[in-house]
């Protein structure tokens, strides 16, 4: 079995895993643990207002290392419940409704595993929602966690 968990490192996503890992899971199982970042992305050649190239590169090394961390922290969760698992893990750059699908498809993976924040109607449309759009496209099976409130 092989099984993708997309992660963040918000209370959301680790839920999701937490709970992934109370159910019953087939020995050999693979877990893919991926965790997207957006790079910025300056829109002109110049620097506007003084900001130089190098505070964008900073602010995407950044970005890399707490997707790093997200990723690190998931598969420690894990590794610590179950150490027959072969764990890997993955930091992206881009969307992350895209990067999981696209993650999920090459790997081959049987099941994702994302968390929800449950936003509302309101929320989704102007932000959109990963979780949902993951569900929408997925060609394995998903399965989403939410918190309860």
């Amino acid at each position: 079995m092989k099984i993708l968990i997309a992660t963040d490192g918000s209370p959301y996503n680790r839920l999701a895993v937490e709970q992934f890992l109370s159910g019953p899971i087939v020995a050999g199982t693979e877990v893919r643990i991926v965790s997207a970042y957006k790079r910025s992305s300056p829109m002109m050649t110049t620097e506007p207002m003084g900001i130089l190239r190098q505070s964008y590169a900073e602010a995407d090394n950044e970005a890399f290392k707490a997707a790093g961390k997200a990723a690190d922290f998931a598969a420690d969760i894990v590794r610590g419940k179950n150490t027959g698992f072969a764990v890997m893990t993955a930091v992206i750059d881009g969307s992350p409704k895209t990067v999981i699908l696209k993650e999920a498809e090459n790997f081959g993976a049987n099941l994702i595993v994302v968390g929800a924040s449950g936003h509302g109607f309101a929320e989704r449309f102007m932000l959109g929602s990963v979780s949902q759009a993951v569900a929408m496209h997925a060609k394995c099976s998903v399965e989403i966690v939410r918190i309860q409130k």
